[in-house]
C-alpha cells in the first residue's frame, strides 16, 4: 500500500497518476475516492482539479499512462536480439507470471479495469480500446516476424491479425476467469494454447 508523502509541485501529477494507478489495481476504480487518491498522495483538494477536470478525466489519464508504459515494455522486447517467437513467448510469461494469485499490482490494472468502467465511462473505454489495439498490432508484427524467419508455424487458414486477436482475447478472458475462479488454470490453459501454436 503507498505511504502518504509529499511531493514537489512540478511533479504532482505524475505523483497522483502513479498512486491512482496501485489503488485503483487494489480495488477497482468506483470502489477508489478522490479523497483516498489524495489523501494517501500526501496532495491538497485544489491540486487534483488543477490537473483533472473530473474524476473520469483522472481515470482516462491514468489508463493512457499505464499503455504509454506499457508501450515502453513492447519496445523493450522489439529491440532485444530473440526471435520473434521468444519475444511473444516473453511477452505472455510476463503476463502469466503476473496475473496469478489474484494479482493486485498495477500489472493488472487493465484486466480490472476492463468490465469495470466500459458501460459507465466512454473516455475509458475509449483509451482502453486504443490501447488494446497497440497491443494486437505488435503481436501481428511479430508472427508476420516469426513467418518469415521460420521461428513459428504458419497456419496458412489465419492472418496474423487474425491469429494476434484470438490470443489477446484468450488471455483477457482467461484473467478475468482466474480472477473470478480464484484460481490459475484458466491462465494455464492459454499458455499451454499459446505456446503450443508458438512451436514450444
Amino acid at each position: 500500500m503507498p505511504t502518504q508523502n509529499t511531493v514537489p509541485t512540478s511533479d504532482t501529477r505524475a505523483h497522483l497518476l502513479a498512486i491512482a494507478t496501485q489503488l485503483i489495481a487494489q480495488k477497482g476504480f468506483t470502489a477508489v475516492g478522490i479523497k483516498q487518491i489524495l489523501d494517501t498522495a500526501g496532495v491538497p483538494k485544489g491540486s487534483f482539479y488543477h490537473y483533472f477536470a473530473s474524476k473520469e478525466a483522472f481515470g482516462e489519464a491514468v489508463i493512457t499512462r499505464y499503455f504509454t508504459r506499457y508501450q515502453q515494455r513492447l519496445t523493450s522486447l522489439t529491440k532485444a536480439e530473440d526471435s520473434a517467437q521468444q519475444r511473444i513467448y516473453r511477452y505472455f510469461q510476463g503476463w502469466y507470471d503476473t496475473q496469478q494469485n489474484g494479482c493486485d499490482d498495477e500489472k493488472c490494472l487493465v484486466v480490472k479495469l476492463s468490465a469495470e468502467v466500459s458501460d459507465i465511462s466512454e473516455p475509458m473505454r475509449q483509451a482502453l480500446n486504443e490501447g488494446y489495439q497497440y497491443i494486437i498490432t505488435w503481436l501481428a508484427q511479430q508472427i508476420k516476424t516469426g513467418w518469415a524467419e521460420g521461428s513459428i508455424p504458419n497456419d496458412a487458414h489465419i492472418s496474423a491479425e487474425s491469429l494476434a486477436k484470438r490470443w489477446y482475447f484468450a488471455w483477457l478472458g482467461a484473467s478475468l476467469v482466474a480472477k473470478i475462479s480464484q484460481t490459475n488454470t484458466p491462465l494455464a490453459e492459454v499458455w499451454q494454447m499459446t505456446t503450443t501454436q508458438l512451436g514450444r
